[in-house]
């Protein structure tokens, strides 16, 4: 079975006619109707039934119908998809992500995807991950990238790698140990993302490790930027939770007062692309997601090869090696 058979079956279907199919395809009547007889031969039915000078479909025919239309619909939209990547020459590609997301793809992803196609236009959309979710599934956004876990509902979701969450306080003694659920519960805590509560994917981590501890979370300050949280906790206001992709971004902006050290059992930023089930994306849509896979990749690597080590706070005992 071709697809040009599957072709000429629908125009015979439609002009009930090999000469008017053959016609409208300006190709020799023969040719069009030895190529039906071959798709009847595979099938082993008959499609069409000869009355008088003219075509009747058969009952296995039009059972062939819907799927004919639906093989060519689908090998148009291949052929579409990959000539507009090919040519990329206009239109927009909107991208949604999350707050700390520019502690992994940062001004790289704006700069690769505008060297390699710059007559289209790039908007990359800063939210927290719920509301990111929510913009995807109402059709707001095409594509973007979340921290899980988030409500997936209506949505394909592509796993990609994950980031570490760590427990930071300028109180060495709670830096002696890996941090417990009870231990972060029992101090004054500030959290970021103060809008979306828990609605924060890690909010919500912490709040079910809570609830299956027998304890709450319950933060002293709520802050939007998890920037603030760490300048908050440096300066002895509370513990804060944050990543390591925050401490590397902050560099020598961390309060050399602060130190941190992981969560017991560890926790994870876990990252994911996500898009409406069902949904065709854009050319330029998916030529970023390509180009965002990278560059998480890399960054997650260069985290990994270099590392935001455990620390003690300026003048405290170095930290405990993890075990293994």
């Amino acid at each position: 079975m071709t697809l040009a058979q599957l072709e000429y079956f629908l125009a015979a279907c439609e002009h009930g006619s090999f000469s008017a199919a053959a016609e409208e395809l300006h190709m020799a009547q023969p040719s069009l109707s030895d190529q039906v007889r071959r798709l009847e031969a595979e099938f082993g039915v008959q499609l069409f039934r000869r009355v008088g000078r003219g075509l009747v479909v058969t009952e296995a025919g039009e059972a062939l119908r819907s799927h004919a239309i639906a093989v060519l619909d689908a090998a148009e939209a291949a052929r579409a998809s990959v000539g507009a990547i090919r040519e990329l020459k206009g239109g927009t590609a909107v991208f949604g992500t999350f707050g700390s997301a520019r502690y992994f793809l940062g001004t790289d992803l704006a700069a690769d995807f505008r060297r390699r196609y710059p007559d289209v236009r790039l908007r990359l959309i800063g939210q927290n991950s719920s509301e990111t979710a929510d913009a995807v599934r109402s059709g707001a956004l095409e594509a973007g990238m979340v921290a899980l876990p988030v409500d997936d509902r209506g949505m394909e979701l592509r796993p990609i790698t994950r980031d570490e969450i760590v427990y930071a306080s300028i109180d060495p003694e709670r830096l002696a140990h890996r941090a417990t659920i009870q231990a972060v519960a029992a101090v004054p805590l500030i959290l970021p993302d103060s809008t979306f509560g828990n609605e924060d994917p890690v909010r919500r981590q912490l709040a079910e490790r809570a609830q299956a501890a027998g304890v709450r979370i319950e933060p002293v300050i709520d802050v939007e930027d998890p920037e603030a949280a760490v300048e908050l906790a440096g300066r002895g206001y509370g513990d804060t939770i944050t990543s390591r992709a925050w401490l590397a971004g902050m560099g020598d902006r961390i309060p050399p007062q602060l130190g941190w050290v992981p969560m017991s059992p560890p926790l994870y930023d876990n990252f994911a692309f996500i898009w409406r089930r069902g949904a065709q994306l854009s050319a330029a849509t998916r030529a970023l997601l390509r180009l965002a896979e990278d560059r998480m990749a890399t960054r997650v690597k260069e985290l990994d090869e270099v590392g935001v080590p455990r620390q003690r706070p300026a003048g405290g005992a170095p930290a405990p090696p993890d075990p293994t």
